[in-house]
Parts: structure tokens; sequence; C-alpha cells
């Protein structure tokens, strides 16, 4: 092993799995929550984090994006991790003996139709391999869960139906973070930029500030607002863009951005996922 990986969940987790993925040479160690992961770095008890920030059926991931611009971390890479969900049993338990399973509220959404079809009473916790876990301290052939394969391995339950997601796409973007960041590497796939930034309180500041990309042609895969102080008159803004800010047209189009700004933060810089073509 050549450094440590920290996430969020229960070994099995999908996040231990693009821990795996993405970082095979890297020790994953499980943090209980997102706070935890990014505590566990940035005190140096491991290297990197892994945190999830975007699922194609369920939408962006809850308080992520709050927790990121304070975290003192810096993205250095992203993984888009293919989310197959099993529905695991206890040794000898059948397909027909399954009455309940028990899954995080967001798995259990994305495979309604399985479930509806075969009679299964979806029983929602807190997440999915801690679900695996508890399935398997049960020993009760009736019950299952719905969690990765690789939960399945560790725990010691057997893969009663394989890959049960209602859509045939479903992928969670995942962002590895480190207490450095790389300015320095260039992808193959291209580069992304992912910054945070206020509006100052002038009429039409937003259109006036994503005007530079549209002119420069910084092609922007992601702008996200969100309510920050506890008060609906302060408005934070998340984007990604592709490219490097030391590209001429990134560079011209965040200087233009900078003149409409109160704040302007950079999150990270990094090289593009292929798989996000």
């Amino acid at each position: 092993m050549t450094g440590r990986i920290a996430f969020q969940g229960e070994p099995g987790a999908y996040s231990h799995q693009a821990c795996c993925e993405a970082r095979p040479d890297h020790e994953a160690i499980p943090c209980r929550t997102f706070e935890d992961v990014i505590e566990t770095v940035r005190k140096g008890a491991a290297d990197l984090a892994m945190l999830p920030v975007e699922n194609t059926t369920y939408g962006r991931v809850a308080d992520i994006h709050q927790l990121l611009p304070d975290s003192g971390l810096h993205i250095i890479d992203e993984a888009f991790v293919r989310v197959h969900i099993n529905l695991l049993g206890v040794p000898g338990a059948r397909l027909s003996d399954v009455h309940s399973a028990l899954s995080h509220t967001v798995l259990l959404g994305q495979c309604r139709d399985f479930l509806r079809e075969y009679g299964i009473q979806p029983v929602s916790a807190a997440d999915t391999a801690g679900s695996a876990k508890h399935i398997a301290d049960l020993c009760d052939p009736s019950q299952a869960a719905l969690a990765s394969e690789l939960a399945g391995e560790i725990y010691g339950l057997n893969v009663l139906a394989r890959h049960i997601e209602d859509h045939d796409k479903n992928t969670t973007r995942f962002l590895i973070m480190s207490r450095e960041m790389d300015l320095k590497r260039r992808g193959k796939a291209g580069m992304m930029t992912t910054f945070v930034f206020r509006v100052r309180n002038i009429p039409a500041a937003l259109y006036k500030a994503m005007g530079g990309f549209a002119t420069n042609g910084v092609n922007m895969t992601k702008l996200e607002s969100y309510m920050v102080d506890g008060t609906f008159a302060a408005t934070q803004f998340y984007a990604d863009i592709e490219g490097h800010p030391d590209d001429r047209n990134v560079r011209l189009a965040l200087e233009e951005l900078n003149y409409f700004t109160s704040h302007m933060a950079l999150l990270g810089v990094y090289p593009a996922d292929p798989k996000r073509r």
C-alpha cells in the first residue's frame, strides 16, 4: 500500500468500492460522517478523501457542496463509479424467501420496480454496507439487504439477485481530495476546474459574470446555487468548467468573473475522468 484514502460509511459501501477502483494501491479507511472523512485527511491520518458529489438517478449528494469550500482540502481527481445494486441474503436463502429488504433510502428508491415485482417490502436504514452487516448478524432468510457485491463478500452474504437497479446507467461521481493542490498535472481526457463564488450586489451580476465563459468558449458543466450563513440573502455558487486556469480562454473567463464577484475560491484543478465523455 502506498497511502491511505478515507471514505464515509462501513466497509463495503459504494464509496469503499470507489476507493478500490480509483486507488487500488491505497488502504481504504472507513469514517462515520463526511466531516470525519475531511478531518481524517486534514490531520494527516489519511492522504486522500473520497467524497460522492452526485448520482445520475438521485442527483447531488446533500451537504457535500456546503462542506467542500471550508474543508481545507483540494480536488485532485474525479471518479465515475457505476453503481450496481444487488439483493444480498444469508447463506442458504432464496429469492422466494425474502419478504423485506434493508438499505439506505436512496438505494431503495433506485430499485422500486424490482421490489414491487417480487413483493419485497423496502425498509430504510442509515447506509448500504451497514444494512448488509445487520442482515448478516440477523441470519434470517426472510430479510435481505440492498448493497454492493463488495459488501456481500465482506459480510458473507450471497447475491440473490444481481444488478436490480431501475436505470442501467446508474452512476455516482466522486471527488478525490488532498491537502495540497496540484496545478501541474494534465489529463489525456482534458482538465476540469472547480470553484465557488458569490456575485456582487449589482443588477444582472450573475448574467454578466457568466458572459465571460460564453464569449471565451469555456464549457461550464455544472452551476449550482445554495444558501450560506443561514440566510436567504446570501447565495454561493458552485461551478465546474472544462479546462485549466493556465489555458488562455479559461484565464480570461475567470478574470471577467472576478470583476463581478465579491468572493471566488478555487477548489481544484484536476484531470477529467475519461468516463465523463
